[in-house]
């Protein structure tokens, strides 16, 4: 059948060039590129060729084959594809929300594809699924139906087991899991109604609501704090315990070193080192050294432990610290990817020991320009731990240990910073809330952990080794082709979340320059600096981070936008993440000069290490979470003011100050009037006397109701809702 011409495509005289740069956008009907992305695609790198490019993206947009979008950005114009989205479909990660619908998330559209809840089939949260694309909509979000499951996000579920006569269910603690869990009576293996446990799906009937499953282990009581985190780990499927063979392996390290390797190794151990870390650590994975040198410039050491001469590829330890990827941080321990014996103790740069390391020194002047690097195995031995207070005391004038060689450190890190803010590095900060727990683990008070000039001093050192690591591999140098390596990459932001950010910024009364990344870098520092100390400072942030791409791993060098780095890696803390284990590798095999490895191979390992990061950050947040509500949990009626973090149809969301505990105050309990959404604006407004409540308002509420097991907390407005504080 003919297929009818679109009365909103003009013509264009096609040329083979123009037809496959339209072909390119009619294959990724989706996605969005500017023109240095489709000339890199078509394989263009000469300036007429490029400028040709460029040229035919005005065409094909004067046509409204494609339509520019913003800052440059061009996509195919939908209404060309009312045809190919009949039979459409796309493989994506579903993001399962509490009510059941669902978003999924591809790297195929630039958008996620809305799910509604009857159309969700049998996926949960987290499963790699099939979705069929409805025919596009103008002024419509991109919608779809889930009509395969690929692969199950998780093979374990936590949750509470209830006993009803013949039935059992688990019940999930996640609340973006909206189904329980059917148990038969002899699958429940000894577990007890209301005990927390894990259990795996074995299987679910087409017509059933509910899947069909078996427990798999007993956690224990509710409400018990070992029970809890472990619960956490265990949701994320994070190991509990190590495997016997890896422990089996790892007493057999042996502590000593021997003068053969000593012999082999760059002797550091007569240089003034230290170590600077918080005060409960106990993995100390990165040390510096400093020394003058005869023609008045710095020898800085960046020394790092020397995880890959204990750890080698194939073995237990190896295996299984690949398969966790991460050190993982909860709230109130450390769950370690290596075993202690080498994370706290043969790899650990503890003081007066000598200990194996693999370096980057550099020799600089005053104001920390660089004259000549070096990398390789060193030998150390740290004259003395510090902890980021002691170091930030003598920073502002106290007394101490070594005093003058941290002030220069400092002073040599403050000119590495100045220059990096200076290239377009943006100043993202984030407020970490910490927790002081008694014996039980029960928080009792809360507190804001501070980025100070201590924590900044190890963050500008550790950022040009991995930068100088990752230039010295990536560079290419002649005709020869860079080999592969493992880069930390951190895209450009979409252009249409940051229109939306600055859209949001101007109804809050700032603003942020979109011309070019120099200009938004140096705005949003501004920005930063304009919000600093202010209510709304804490939520500004946290949106900016989540407008921005995410970090991840690739051996395809995208570089660091944020940083404003065109080369960066993760050279710098191989005891608690495996891709600087697999870096500290590649940089000693290539050092050697030996050949480059298989770049699929380790792309494989760069995906399966961004993806268990993602799951470390999720686990820590939700023990954050857990704290967060257990401390609210006998304050139920207490008042409290905070900040409205959020509005929605249902309430408006609010973060306390201090704790940055968040709870909904529900829109029916606000009965003073009717109130109604006003998104556009971030705001709910009262129909009948206009009151309205926006978000970034100081707010003064009472704790209703905390849900520990979902880590939910309901709040109501006390009295009016006005801050005392801020009448």
């Amino acid at each position: 059948m003919a297929k009818k011409k679109n009365p909103r495509a003009k013509t264009v005289k096609h040329d083979p060039f123009i037809n496959t740069v339209e072909a390119l956008f009619s294959s990724n009907p989706f996605k969005s590129f500017n023109f240095r992305q489709v000339a890199k695609m078509l394989g263009v790198t000469d300036k007429v060729s490029r400028e040709m490019v460029k040229t035919l993206l005005e065409k094909l947009a004067a046509g409204n084959v494609i339509l520019e979008l913003n800052r440059g950005k061009y996509k195919y114009n939908p209404e060309l594809l009312a045809d190919k989205l009949l039979n459409t479909t796309i493989i994506g990660i579903v993001d399962m929300k509490q009510t059941g619908k669902a978003y999924v998330s591809t790297p195929d559209l630039d958008e996620d594809v809305f799910i509604s809840a009857n159309n969700t089939g049998h996926a949960l949260h987290g499963d790699k699924v099939k979705v069929h694309l409805f025919p596009m909509r103008k002024g419509r979000k991109t919608e779809g139906q889930i009509v395969e499951v690929l692969q199950r996000g998780r093979s374990q579920f936590v949750g509470t087991v209830q006993i009803s006569g013949k039935f059992a269910f688990l019940v999930p603690d996640d609340v973006a899991i909206p189904v329980d869990i059917f148990i038969p009576r002899e699958s429940l293996n000894k577990a007890g109604h209301g005990q927390k446990a894990i259990a795996r799906i074995t299987e679910w009937p087409e017509r059933s609501k509910n899947p069909f499953g078996e427990i798999i282990q007993v956690l224990g009581k509710p409400g018990d704090n070992n029970v809890e985190m472990n619960s956490i780990l265990a949701s994320f499927e994070f190991p509990l315990q190590f495997k016997p063979e890896t422990l089996k392996e790892a007493e057999k390290i042996p502590v000593e070193i021997s003068p053969a390797e000593i012999a082999v190794r760059r002797d550091f151990r007569n240089i003034w080192t230290c170590t600077i870390d918080p005060p409960d650590a106990k993995d100390f994975d990165d040390a510096l050294s400093l020394r003058k040198l005869e023609n008045g410039e710095w020898e800085v050491g960046v020394h790092i432990a020397d995880v890959s001469h204990y750890v080698k590829p194939g073995t237990a330890i190896d295996k299984e610290g690949y398969e966790r990827g991460t050190s993982i941080y909860l709230v109130d321990r450390t769950i370690p990817m290596l075993p202690e014996k080498l994370s706290n103790m043969v790899c650990s740069l503890r003081p007066n020991e000598d200990k194996l390391c693999f370096s980057a020194v550099f020799n600089m002047d005053e104001q920390g320009k660089i004259s000549r690097e070096w990398f390789g195995k060193t030998i150390i031995n740290s004259n003395r731990r510090y902890n980021y207070e002691e170091v930030q005391a003598m920073i502002e004038g106290a007394d101490g240990d070594f005093k003058q060689e941290l002030l220069i450190l400092n002073g040599l890190a403050t000119r590495l910073r100045e220059e990096r803010f200076k290239k377009g590095s943006i100043a993202f900060h984030t407020q970490e809330v910490k927790f002081v727990l008694d014996e039980t683990g029960k928080p009792i008070d809360t507190y804001i952990k501070e980025q100070k000039e201590a924590n900044m001093l190890i963050e500008d050192f550790m950022l040009l080794a991995n930068r100088r690591v990752a230039e010295k591999i990536g560079r290419k140098t002649g005709d020869s082709k860079p080999k592969t390596f493992v880069y930390r990459i951190h895209d450009e932001p979409n252009p249409e979340k940051l229109q939306r950010f600055a859209e949001f910024l101007t109804k809050l009364g700032y603003k942020i320059n979109l011309g070019t990344r120099k200009g938004l870098a140096s705005s949003f520092n501004h920005l930063f600096d304009q919000i600093a100390g202010k209510g709304e400072e804490n939520m500004i942030e946290s949106i900016a981070i989540r407008t921005m791409s995410k970090a991840e791993y690739s051996t395809v060098n995208l570089g660091h936008y944020g940083l404003a780095f065109q080369y960066y890696t993760h050279f710098t803390s191989p005891i608690r993440r495996y891709p600087d284990l697999m870096v500290h590798r590649l940089l000693e095999r290539y050092l050697a000069g030996k050949p480059s490895v298989n770049k699929d191979e380790y792309e494989e390992y760069c995906v399966h290490s961004s993806d268990m990061e993602r799951k470390a950050v999720e686990a820590e947040r939700a023990s954050v979470k857990y704290k967060q509500a257990e401390f609210l949990m006998d304050k139920i009626g207490q008042a409290f003011s905070g900040l409205i973090s959020g509005v929605s149809k249902y309430g408006i969301y609010v973060e306390l100050e201090g704790s940055k505990c968040e709870g909904m105050v529900s829109l029916k309990y606000m009965d003073d009037d009717f109130y109604y959404l006003d998104d556009e604006n971030y705001r709910v407004i009262g129909q009948h006397h206009g009151r309205e409540f926006k978000l970034g308002d100081p707010v003064r509420i009472r704790v209703k109701r905390v849900d520990l097991q979902k880590k939910q907390m309901d709040f109501v407005l006390d009295s009016n809702g006005v801050d005392p504080k801020r009448r």
